[in-house]
């Protein structure tokens, strides 16, 4: 039950720091972190999947309301936690996660999450800059916003998981 509340705490946190910071972050023009996605990245690993969709929703459904996007971020978590148990089952060690090992770095290992995450904020970024412009005509100008959009999130997310970050000693 712990592990709902901190996850609440995380989403209640992260969707207002989106809101209310990061979202007036709009670097040349071209370029706005989405750091909320760090949330859906640390959803338990062996969290009901219908119960990861639906917080997801709430989530880009909040980040939605302070950007007045309507539905654009939610439709983007939703879809980022449909994907998840996908790239979490191609990534899974050989004799499978630990029970009860949440997805971040301190738990897997930095270059595993360094993949994870990479490939995880690709695909939210992608989707959620190709649902916002919607346009053929503009494909290059979007993946270059979508790309150096990624590599500044992905950078804030390395620097949260760095300042959360616990290093575990092997006895």
């Amino acid at each position: 039950m712990g592990q709902y509340i901190i996850i609440g705490i995380r989403m209640v946190f992260f969707v207002l720091l989106q809101g209310l910071i990061l979202n007036n972050v709009d670097l040349f023009g071209f370029v706005t972190p989405y750091l909320y996605v760090l949330v859906i990245l640390l959803f338990p690993i062996e969290a009901n999947p219908s119960l990861v969709l639906g917080l997801s929703f709430m989530l880009g459904m909040g980040v939605d309301m302070f950007s007045h996007t309507w539905g654009m971020h939610a439709s983007a978590s939703v879809f980022l936690a449909f994907a998840r148990p996908y790239l979490l089952s191609l990534m899974a060690p050989r004799d499978g996660f630990p029970s009860g090992t949440p997805p971040d770095m301190s738990h897997m290992g930095i270059n595993w999450f360094l993949v994870y995450a990479l490939i995880m904020i690709t695909c939210h970024h992608l989707f959620l800059f190709f649902v916002e412009v919607f346009r053929v005509s503009e494909f290059f100008y979007t993946l270059g916003r979508a790309l150096a959009s990624v590599a500044f999130t992905y950078l804030l997310v390395l620097i949260a998981q760095f300042l959360t970050f616990k290093q575990r000693r092997v006895l």
